[in-house]
């Protein structure tokens, strides 16, 4: 069978200041699940195309694909200043597709993850996969050839009979298999971001909705070994030097970083690695910080504030902590990027100021100041939303929808502007 992977996703500019492409991982680690001696690959990446939809022509006609999955990494690029939505580029990707073959067409990706039913609606491919599309991908490129009913895998979504839009629950993974990096630009990608992304670790949340911490739920929790043979493989094939290592908290739970860490230091693989970092202060202690740059850490991410809601608790109960754990990412050399949401619920002057004051008084890489909550279902923000008539209803989160407080609201862009503008490492989202 003739397989055309597509990555639709074409946000570059995650940073006012910074381009940062990502690599299409997820679809690697699809591709990566597809026996090569059983079905003929081709995966088109849309990251660096000036004509994303001629390319898509042109690959349709001259590979003749039987089957098309198409991946939608974000619905958008969640930026309150300049808005973009993925969907509908993706959505004209899917008619290119459509007016040249009549290849079965499956749409899945975190984005697709967010909202199954609605973006299956949307888009109208022929079948959705949410979640962890791996395995469910290859069963179907594999039921396809064979005849066999493929309507009961999980994360399916498709349309019955009589009309209706049936969504399987989501599909997981344990991503057992490498992800096939070959099909992809990997020189470019490693001038384009933080380093080539290799997954770790992954909460049971696909909506990001929930606070990483010591009691989290791992939907993903890949052995060290693998993740390091990776590294290895990845630097061998390629030579490549940077990493971004997927994960919802590198530093938790904390005896399992420690463990990745001593082994990245006993394979002693000279790389430079990045990625998200819990902040949690039992969880940022000297010894897991020096490990890990002694491992090749030369930036974490971390968010601002935690949590969506000012109301849950005093602002300065959640400042305090989170400065001490910069302050031990200063002591031990480990660079940081904060990113610092403005206009959540429960926001006021006062607690505006006193974030700005916070950013003022640390020392990170970047500062990235959101405006704004980027509203995801399920979240307290939507509930905010639905209560003060912001939404009718969470199908209407597809498209970029963003949550202000009532009381920030008519100011709030021009105060942050004039921090940003005053402050070379702040950038403005």
């Amino acid at each position: 069978m003739r397989i055309l992977l597509i990555a639709t996703n074409r946000h570059q500019r995650l940073m006012s200041r910074m381009n940062a492409r990502p690599v299409p991982i997820g679809l690697a680690y699809i591709a990566g699940h597809l026996d090569p001696e059983l079905h003929d690959l081709r995966v088109l990446d849309l990251m660096f195309s000036e004509d994303y939809l001629g390319e898509t022509e042109r690959t349709v006609k001259e590979f003749h694909p039987d089957l098309v999955g198409i991946s939608l990494r974000n619905l958008d690029n969640s930026s309150y200043m300049d808005p973009q939505w993925a969907l509908p580029s993706t959505r004209a990707v899917i008619d290119r597709v459509r007016s040249l073959s009549k290849a079965t067409i499956v749409c899945g990706g975190p984005g697709f993850s967010l909202l199954p039913t609605e973006c299956f609606n949307y888009l109208e491919p022929d079948l959705g996969v949410a979640g962890d599309g791996g395995e469910t991908f290859a069963q179907i490129a594999a039921s396809i050839e064979s005849g066999e009913n493929f309507h009961n895998l999980p994360g399916l979504v498709y349309r019955s009979n009589d009309g209706e839009t049936v969504y399987r629950g989501l599909a997981y993974s344990n991503f057992a298999k490498p992800p096939r990096l070959e099909e992809l630009d990997m020189s470019r990608y490693e001038q384009a971001g933080f380093g080539i992304g290799i997954v770790t670790k992954l909460d049971d949340s696909f909506s990001h909705s929930i606070e990483v911490g010591k009691d989290t739920n791992w939907r993903v929790l890949k052995p060290i070994e693998d993740v390091v043979h990776e590294v290895h493989d990845m630097k061998e094939r390629f030579g490549l030097r940077k990493v971004f290592f997927i994960d919802s908290g590198f530093n938790v739970p904390l005896q399992h970083a420690k463990a990745l860490c001593h082994s990245l230091i006993d394979a002693d693989l000279k790389v430079r690695w990045n990625s998200y970092l819990a902040p949690v202060p039992e969880a940022c202690d000297e010894e897991v910080l020096g490990l890990m740059k002694q491992a090749g850490s030369g930036l974490v991410i971390m968010k601002g504030v935690a949590g969506e809601s000012l109301e849950d608790e005093p602002l300065d109960a959640r400042l305090e902590p989170l400065k001490e754990i910069c302050q031990r990412c200063d002591d031990t050399g480990i660079n940081y990027v904060i990113s610092q949401y403005f206009g959540e619920p429960g926001e006021t002057a006062e607690t505006v100021e006193a974030k700005l004051h916070f950013l003022q008084d640390i020392s990170p890489a970047l500062a990235n100041l959101r405006v704004g909550v980027r509203v995801r279902p399920g979240t307290s923000a939507a509930q905010k939303s639905l209560e003060e008539g912001l939404i009718e209803d969470e199908s209407e989160l597809l498209r970029p929808t963003f949550y202000l407080d009532e009381s920030v609201r008519d100011w709030i862009v021009d105060r942050l502007k004039a921090e940003a503008d005053a402050n070379p490492r702040w950038n403005l989202l």
